[in-house]
């Protein structure tokens, strides 16, 4: 029990998984604590809210597998992080497609297969978003109307493009951990990515105006 007492709670992940393989428990506490905020937000926002009833199973089951196959966690291969994100990315899209929503979509195409056309993004309407420097009266009610905009933008995107944009701006994989994170090359990930945002961009400037007009 005292070597448990000697784990280092500024260690980093990788020494922390190596502690824990060891049979220092603290250590998996340690672990947990630092990231299942970030993996559950993830979770809850990849599967959507038709399956956020799925989202603590999801969330538990990618804890559980963690414990089962920590034995076979390379560190030279990944991060803990990257690591964690790929396991609860598989759980995710299994619970995806028994509810018959299609996650094998090309980069390329949206939801109906339709080719996407990233040049007509409304980016341009990003420009008039008021400056969050001053978060006052009804700049308060803007901001909040837009993050709700932005989690219904998200839904609509196709799985692959969801998961990629997540990884990468909400839980701060660097654009190679996220290809290592979803098996894929780090190409196809920047793709995903790019149509992402354009889709993003484009769904939350036609909702910019009428707010702009109401202001």
């Amino acid at each position: 029990m005292g070597e448990t007492c000697a784990v280092d709670p500024l260690a980093d992940d990788d020494a922390l998984m190596a502690a824990w393989t060891r049979g220092e428990a603290i250590a998996f506490d340690r672990l947990y604590a630092r990231h299942h905020a970030a993996l559950y937000r993830f979770v809850r926002r990849l599967l959507g809210r038709t399956l956020a009833a799925q989202a603590d199973e999801v969330f538990q089951d990618t804890w559980l597998r963690v414990v089962h196959a920590r034995a076979s966690f390379d560190p030279q291969a990944a991060s803990f992080r990257t690591w964690l994100f790929t396991l609860a990315h598989h759980r995710a899209v299994d619970v995806l497609r028994r509810s018959g929503r299609e996650v094998a979509i090309d980069a390329h195409e949206g939801d109906d297969g339709a080719a996407w056309d990233p040049s007509a993004d409304g980016a341009q309407a990003w420009q008039h978003w008021p400056a969050p420097a001053t978060p006052e009266g009804e700049d308060v009610a803007f901001w909040r109307r837009a993050g709700e905009r932005l989690l219904h933008c998200l839904e609509q995107l196709p799985v692959a493009q969801r998961s990629a944009f997540l990884l990468h701006h909400e839980d701060g994989l660097a654009l190679d951990d996220v290809a290592r994170a979803l098996e894929v090359g780090f190409e196809t990930a920047k793709t995903r990515l790019r149509y992402a945002m354009s889709k993003l961009r484009a769904c939350m400037g036609a909702y910019l105006a009428p707010l702009q007009e109401n202001a």
